[in-house]
């Protein structure tokens, strides 16, 4: 005869193993996604205004530029690689421990330069013409200009008639420069150097949250 309270307890263990099947894999999925898909960053600084806030919270594309072996940050598929004007999440190459985001300036073999202020790609100045004042969320205010960077027309903020004049860089192999739009407060390329792609963890795709800014809510980043 059959044992009924022999039965309870088989299926009683086997709807705990599918809970523990199903959140394994849950578990695995996620860590998948977060490693080779798609990553979720906060920006916790001001030197991406007007483009990024402080309080944005962006998803990253982790594949675009190639898929890397885990901590060891080897590419071993080739997708494509960062283009001027695209905005990429990295590894600080002062302290890895720590993210950047900043815009592409110059890509492997280009010449940068700044001249008075005016940023120069290959000998040639990018224009930026003014749009407007900006307010920032504590009442300052700053001059925005628009500027075009391979392609891409976005704002920048320009705080300080500093007149720097810096470089020229030659971007070397495999690298890239970078620069922040909120050029006269951010620490980038023109200090620290360059990134190599190996250190790039995705480019910028969306904001999906932030606080306090609820327009910016599913706003696509350029």
């Amino acid at each position: 005869m059959n044992n009924p309270a022999k039965a309870v307890l088989v299926k009683k263990k086997s709807v705990t193993r599918e809970y523990i099947e199903a959140f394994a894999i849950a578990i695995i999925l996620a860590l998948f996604i977060r490693t080779f898909v798609v990553q979720a960053f906060k920006i916790p600084s001001g030197s991406m205004k007007p483009t990024l806030l402080i309080g944005d919270h962006l998803l990253v594309n982790k594949f675009i530029y190639g898929i890397k072996i885990p901590l060891l940050d080897r590419i071993i598929i080739p997708v494509t690689k960062p283009k001027t004007g695209d905005i990429v999440v990295f590894k600080y190459p002062e302290d890895e421990s720590k993210d950047f985001i900043k815009r592409v300036v110059g890509v492997e073999g280009d010449v940068i330069e700044i001249k008075n202020d005016a940023l120069l790609i290959n000998g040639k100045e990018v224009k930026a013409g003014y749009f407007g004042e900006f307010t920032d969320d504590d009442g300052s205010k700053a001059d925005e200009l628009e500027e075009m960077l391979g392609g891409v027309k976005h704002h920048i903020l320009d705080q300080i008639k500093s007149n720097e004049t810096k470089g020229p860089w030659t971007v070397p192999k495999d690298s890239i420069f970078v620069m922040g739009d909120n050029r006269d407060n951010s620490q980038d390329s023109r200090y620290w150097g360059f990134v190599t792609l190996n250190k790039i963890k995705g480019k910028a795709m969306i904001i999906y949250w932030s606080w306090p800014h609820w327009d910016r809510f599913l706003k696509i980043i350029r």
